[in-house]
C-alpha cells in the first residue's frame, strides 16, 4: 500500500517523518533525489470504521537528533489511554523505566538519558470503543562533543546484515570534507578494503566494494573535533532476497543456499517499484500509513487511504519503499498481479497475528542490513545511492572516486 517514492507514515498525530531504523540509522536530512506521488489503485477502505480515535504524540519528535540527556522525553494520548509504552536503546535492547500518569494520558521516562545513544520509543493506546492506535519514534542523545560528530549507524554494539553501509550524518555541511574524512577508520576483521564516499555535503558512507563479509567484526574509529571513539558492530549470516517483478515471486537466499519463494505483488503500472539494491534500515511490527501526508486526498478532503496497522513493515529506502504484509490484497493478488504503489506486498492479515504466512516469516527471519534486489519492474529508475541505503548501486570505480583520501 505504500509508495516507492513519497508515503508517508503517519505515527505521530498526522506528522510525516523520514527513515530511521531500530539500530540506529539516522533520518535522511534532505529532500530525496527519487519523488513518486502515490496515487492509490486499492485500499482497505472496509476497514476505515476501525480507525481509532486517540492520537498519540512522542516529544521530541521522530529522527530527532542531538537531544539533551535531561531533555523530557514524553508520550501522550488525546482521546483515549495509553495501554503500553516501551523505550529501549537501540544499539543494546536495553529497556528505560518510565512512569505512566494515573490517568493513562501520559508517559515519561524515570532519569536522564545516556549520552550519544540512540532510543526506541514504542507506545499503544486505545480509544473508548477499545480501538487500538500504536505510534514510534527513534531519538539519539548528544555526543560529548555537542553532536558535532552527527549521526553514526549502525549502533556500537549492533549486528546487521551484509549490505549494511557505515553512515554518518552531520549536523551541518562539511567544508574541508578531506580533513573529516582523514579523522575516521574504518576497518574489518575480514581484511576487505574499505573506503568512504561523500553522498553530498554532510553524509559520508563507508562500504566494501561487495558485501560485508559474514561474521565479520567492523570497527569505526574517529578522533573529530578533539574527541576520540570507537565504535564496532557484527556482520550476522548474509540473507540476499531478490524480487522479480515480472514473475511475482521473490527468494530468499541465506548463506548461498535459497531457502524460501514468497509470491509477492509489487508496484502496479501507474505506480511501479524501483529497481536495484535495497537494504533494510527499520522494522515495524505495526506502522500507520495515511495518504493525507503526501497530498492524496479525496474530493471531501479525507485520506484517499488511511490504514492504520499496516503489518511487518520493513523500510527499503528513505523515500518510502517497504516490504511490509498486506491483509487486504486476497489470494488473487499474490503471485499474479502487481498492485500496490510502490512496496512489495506479501501475505497477511490484520493485526499481524498469523506466525505462519509469508509476511510473519520474512519479517521474523530478517534483520536491519538485509539486502533485498528488485529486478524487471516497470520503473527504468534504479534507487538513487543515497535514498536510503543504495549505496550498492553506485559501481566501485566511481564509489572510490568520491574519497577524498584517493
Amino acid at each position: 500500500m505504500a509508495t516507492a517514492g513519497a508515503l508517508a507514515l503517519t505515527a505521530l498525530g498526522g506528522t510525516s517523518y523520514a527513515a530511521t531504523n531500530d539500530t540506529g540509522t539516522h533520518p535522511e536530512t534532505k529532500a530525496q533525489t527519487q519523488t513518486q506521488t502515490p496515487s492509490p489503485s486499492q485500499s482497505p477502505q472496509a476497514g476505515a470504521q476501525d480507525v481509532s480515535d486517540a492520537r498519540i504524540k512522542i516529544t521530541p519528535g521522530q529522527g530527532v537528533h542531538g537531544v539533551g540527556v535531561n531533555t523530557p522525553v514524553n508520550v501522550t494520548v488525546s482521546n483515549g489511554r495509553l495501554t503500553k509504552v516501551t523505550m529501549t536503546a537501540t544499539a543494546t535492547g536495553t529497556e528505560v523505566l518510565g512512569t505512566l500518569s494515573a490517568d493513562g494520558t501520559s508517559w515519561k521516562p524515570n532519569g536522564p538519558l545516556k549520552r550519544a545513544t540512540g532510543y526506541l520509543v514504542a507506545a499503544e493506546a486505545e480509544d473508548a470503543q477499545g480501538r487500538s492506535a500504536t505510534a514510534n519514534a527513534t531519538i539519539s542523545t548528544v555526543s560529548p562533543a555537542n553532536d558535532f560528530l552527527g549521526h553514526l549507524s549502525p549502533g556500537n554494539g549492533s549486528t546487521v546484515g551484509v549490505g549494511m553501509p557505515v553512515s554518518f550524518t552531520f549536523g551541518k555541511a562539511i567544508g574541508d570534507k578531506a580533513a573529516v574524512e582523514s579523522k575516521i577508520q574504518v576497518s574489518t576483521s575480514s581484511g576487505e578494503q574499505v573506503v568512504g564516499h561523500w553522498l553530498n555535503s554532510s553524509r559520508l558512507d563507508f562500504r566494501p566494494e561487495h558485501y560485508w563479509k559474514p561474521g565479520s567484526t567492523v570497527t569505526v574509529r574517529m578522533n573529530l573535533d578533539g574527541v576520540q571513539k570507537t565504535s564496532t558492530f557484527k556482520i550476522g549470516r548474509s540473507q540476499i532476497s531478490t524480487v522479480d517483478a515480472r514473475t511475482k515471486q521473490m527468494t530468499v537466499v541465506r548463506d548461498g543456499k535459497t531457502i524460501k519463494t514468497i509470491p509477492i505483488s509489487s508496484g502496479s503500472a501507474e505506480h511501479p517499484t524501483y529497481n536495484g539494491r535495497m537494504v533494510i534500515s527499520e522494522k515495524y511490527r505495526q506502522i500507520h500509513m495515511n495518504g493525507a501526508t503526501v497530498g492524496l486526498t479525496e474530493k471531501d478532503g479525507k485520506p484517499s487511504y488511511d490504514i492504520k496497522a499496516v503489518p511487518h513493515a520493513m523500510r527499503l529506502t528513505a523515500s518510502g519503499t517497504f516490504i511490509h504484509g498486506n491483509y487486504w490484497g486476497g489470494d488473487s493478488v499474490f503471485g499474479k498481479v502487481n498492485t500496490s504503489h510502490g512496496c512489495v506486498g506479501l501475505k497477511d492479515v490484520r493485526n499481524a497475528g498469523d506466525p505462519k504466512l509469508p509476511a510473519a516469516w520474512f519479517f521474523d527471519n530478517s534483520m536491519t542490513g538485509d539486502v533485498v534486489i528488485v529486478k524487471n519492474s516497470a520503473d527504468k529508475t534504479t534507487v538513487a545511492p543515497d535514498n536510503g541505503f543504495g549505496d550498492w548501486n553506485m559501481p566501485w570505480s566511481k564509489w572510490v572516486s568520491g574519497s577524498t583520501s584517493n
